[in-house]
Formats: C-alpha cells, sequence, structure tokens
C-alpha cells in the first residue's frame, strides 16, 4: 500500500470512528504498530487526532469523513477548549469499576474520550458516545433504546424513559443549554423528560457546563441548581455565577 493512500485510509477510519486503539489500527492497515505511531504522531502535530492511553481520538472535522453535519457537530467546536478542560477535571470523579450514566452532550462527548480504557459499566442515551466505545474491550456499555433523534445525537421518548426508570448508577453526568436564576435548561422538551428520569436514579448529579452556558435560558425547564451536587466549570466562570452555584449548595469545580 502506498503511504498516501495509507494514511488517508487511516484518516478516514478515525474520522469514521472518532476513537480507536493502535493494535486495531495496525491490524486493519496490515503494518506494524511503530508505522501507525508514525502516521499518529505527524496527524497529532497537524491537529486531526490527540493520542491517548493505548489509543488514538478524531479531534479533526467529522464532515472530511463524508458525514452530514448536525447540531451536535457544530457544537463540538464551541468552547471546545474550556470543554476539554472540564472533562479532564471530571474524570477525577470516576473510579474504577463504576456504574455510570452520561448524558448526550458536547462536553459529555469529551469526557467520554477521557475515559477510554478504563474498566467501567457506562449507561449512555448518546448516540456518539455509543459509537466512540463499540470496540473499547474495557468498557460494558448500556445503550438506552428509544427514537433516534441524529440531529442532537440522542435516544429519547417514552421507551427511553422506561428504560432510564429500571436503572441505578453511582454518577450522572449532565450537560445543560443554560443556567439562569438557579434554573437548568435545555432546548428540548424530550430531552428534559429523558434527563429528569437520569437525575432520579443516579446517586449524584454532576453538571458538566463551561462559562458560556451560565446566564442563558432555553426552551425547556430541566430543575433547580440545587438538585445538582456537583458543578464543573471552567476558570472562566465570572465571580457572580460561582457563587451562585455555591449559593445552590453545589460543590464548585474550575477546571
Amino acid at each position: 500500500m502506498l503511504i498516501a493512500e495509507r494514511q488517508t485510509r487511516l484518516r478516514d477510519t478515525l474520522a469514521r470512528r472518532g476513537l480507536c486503539d493502535l493494535d486495531t489500527l495496525s491490524v486493519e492497515l496490515q503494518v506494524s504498530s511503530s508505522t501507525i505511531r508514525r502516521d499518529i504522531a505527524q496527524m497529532e502535530r497537524e491537529g486531526l487526532v490527540r493520542s491517548t492511553r493505548g489509543g488514538v481520538i478524531w479531534v479533526g472535522d467529522r464532515a472530511s469523513a463524508g458525514s452530514r453535519t448536525y447540531a451536535f457537530d457544530q457544537r463540538m467546536n464551541h468552547q471546545s477548549d474550556a470543554k476539554r478542560a472540564i472533562a479532564r477535571s471530571a474524570r477525577d470523579l470516576v473510579l474504577p469499576g463504576q456504574t455510570i450514566l452520561l448524558d448526550g452532550g458536547t462536553t459529555t462527548f469529551h469526557l467520554a474520550q477521557e475515559l477510554f480504557g478504563q474498566s467501567l459499566q457506562i449507561v449512555t442515551n448518546s448516540l456518539p458516545i455509543a459509537g466512540l466505545f463499540a470496540n473499547d474491550d474495557n468498557i460494558e456499555l448500556i445503550m438506552v433504546g428509544g427514537l433516534a433523534y441524529p440531529r442532537y445525537g440522542v435516544v429519547l421518548g417514552s421507551i427511553a424513559e422506561t428504560a432510564l426508570a429500571t436503572i441505578n448508577t453511582k454518577t450522572l453526568f449532565l450537560s445543560v443549554a443554560g443556567i439562569h436564576d438557579g434554573l437548568l435548561y435545555n432546548q428540548n422538551l424530550l430531552l428534559v423528560q429523558a434527563e429528569r428520569r437520569m437525575m432520579e436514579c443516579a446517586q449524584q448529579v454532576v453538571l458538566l457546563a463551561d462559562s458560556s452556558k451560565f446566564g442563558q435560558q432555553a426552551l425547556a425547564c430541566l430543575g433547580a441548581l440545587h438538585e445538582v451536587d456537583i458543578v464543573v466549570a471552567d476558570a472562566a466562570l465570572p465571580p457572580e455565577q460561582q457563587a451562585a452555584v455555591l449559593a445552590a449548595g453545589c460543590k464548585l469545580i474550575l477546571a
């Protein structure tokens, strides 16, 4: 295989899957691990991928792999540095062997990338997160069924809500569209209904929210900020918003 052909296949594979381990890439492309590592190093210098323990994560433009651009994909580049910092901080709240629930959203997707390679049981209604762990033998993945909403990258509706009502998890990592005057908001009524079920089945609720979400409202009210145990935000969060989080009784972690 020509070098250019191999590198094109590698880029297309990673852009399509989002994440993969090096051994799998080596077998599929029929080249040595050292060759794959050199190609990955070059792609990392180009800003297309990020190396992780035993694997690699695609961070470039998914549209280059021929996928349709949805609202989820468009949001991936918004506040991306803050979201990655939040994800790294939230990773420390997860212990090996735990059962956790990951809400759909771009910040929770960044957290999922940080968890690659850990031994966990993960429950999610997120289509991108489910795809991320499809080939990860360390993860026991439980995908909530229901009606797929590709625009938001999630599964919603009565089937999803019924499934969530039967689940118990240690920690829910939650994503929202806005936090305003002590209330949480999201863009869609069905999203909010599913997230209410998630909050009810988790022992601990962790809200992942970059500073741009604070002071914002959206279509549907999810609930009160005081129902959240921990808020993980970026360091750009204004002091008055920090005070509001603490006043609601939440623990605040600034990434």
